[in-house]
């Protein structure tokens, strides 16, 4: 039963005579750590640590306390010099590594951008999927392959079935054999995949100095920055500065390792067409084209997304129906302590028992209810 003034659970004490062999008694529960409340507690912490490293101490906050840092390394290393210390490693390894990724030989480090798809209310923008798509189709895949991606994955998301169907019946296709055991060739068909540039690695090769073009089914995911360093890369090629030398066949461009890459620059202003007419400057090539490589990493995600948001519903309802069901069905009986004496098992006088324990017990059939 409820006590209303106290708001906590008062359980009855019911005692039976010296010669009754039946008791009920308890004291108050005592609270104890469950693994229900290490689980709240690590939710609550990983939500505070996921606001405060993606709201509080972002790139933008602590790149001033970094540089602040190096500098503080720089003077202590110039006066560790002067004063003749110069056999001192502890100091550089420490602050050396978190600049790794600073320097040319590694690429620099590209910016983050604000990508509406990597919100987690946000779905991937079809419309630039679509564009990214006629960029592949018209600048990319003339030396790009993407192996791990068909026709009919572009249905619903950026293309009509019928689009598709027709893309697809543009290129040609060895199959076979036929009931003459021949191979033939025929249009491609929504289940085949896009077609690759060169028959092999080696005709890949010669066609681009030795180096071989990476497929870019998940390419977005095997780079380190993800959608930030194709981007950054795309729009990233400019003349080598002074002191830097860039032998023939190659073209400078700091966000890649090394800092010199056989792929030309291939990202103009106006070197397509968009069909619905939007401006096609550098920026926004490169930036639509890098959505679709994106979507084709992870053509899931959406579905993902919203998986998660009925998860996270039906998972919200079904926490409050438990904390409810925990707190006003349930804790009475958890909480309740049930006495049984077999040795004073003959009990007869049940009007003196239940005169004695009040009007909270009740007696249905052969058992006692509180």
């Amino acid at each position: 039963m409820f006590s209303r003034a106290s708001a906590r659970i008062v359980r009855p004490v019911i005692t039976a005579s010296k010669t009754k062999s039946l008791s009920f008694s308890s004291t108050a529960t005592q609270s104890t750590p469950s693994f229900a409340w290490y689980t709240k507690n690590a939710a609550i912490c990983g939500v505070i640590g996921f606001v405060v490293s993606e709201y509080v101490l972002t790139d933008e906050v602590l790149e001033p306390v970094y540089e602040n840092l190096w500098l503080a390394h720089q003077s202590l290393m110039r006066k560790a010099r002067e004063l003749g210390m110069n056999k001192i490693t502890v100091v550089p390894s420490i602050f050396g590594e978190a600049h790794a990724f600073s320097d040319l030989s590694h690429g620099l480090h590209s910016p983050h951008f604000d990508w509406e798809h990597q919100k987690m209310w946000k779905s991937f923008d079809h419309a630039a999927i679509r564009r990214g798509y006629q960029v592949y189709k018209e600048v990319c895949a003339a030396c790009h392959s993407m192996d791990r991606v068909a026709f009919r994955n572009l249905v619903g998301v950026s293309h009509s079935e019928d689009e598709v169907k027709e893309i697809a019946s543009e290129y040609e296709y060895t199959d076979g054999p036929n009931d003459k055991g021949e191979y033939f060739q025929r249009p491609g068909k929504l289940s085949d995949y896009f077609p690759k540039p060169y028959a092999n690695e080696e005709l890949a090769r010669v066609a681009n100095s030795g180096a071989l073009p990476p497929d870019l089914s998940c390419v977005v995911k095997a780079r380190h920055g993800e959608e930030d360093y194709i981007f950054a890369l795309l729009t990233g090629y400019s003349d080598p500065p002074a002191g830097v030398s860039i032998r023939e066949g190659l073209h400078f461009n700091a966000y890649f390792p090394g800092g010199a890459i056989a792929m030309a620059r291939n990202i103009y202003d106006e070197v397509v067409d968009y069909e619905d007419g939007t401006p096609a400057t550098a920026s926004q090539i490169a930036k639509d084209v890098t959505t679709f490589l994106a979507w084709a990493s992870r053509m899931e995600q959406d579905q993902r997304k919203l998986i998660g948001l009925k998860a996270l519903a039906l998972s919200t309802l079904g926490f409050g129906l438990s904390v409810y069901w925990k707190r006003f069905k349930w804790s009475y009986i958890k909480s309740r302590k049930i006495v049984y004496r077999p040795d004073r098992a003959n009990i007869k006088d049940w009007s003196t028992l239940r005169s004695n324990s009040g009007p909270e017990l009740e007696l249905k059939g052969d058992r006692i209810a509180t």
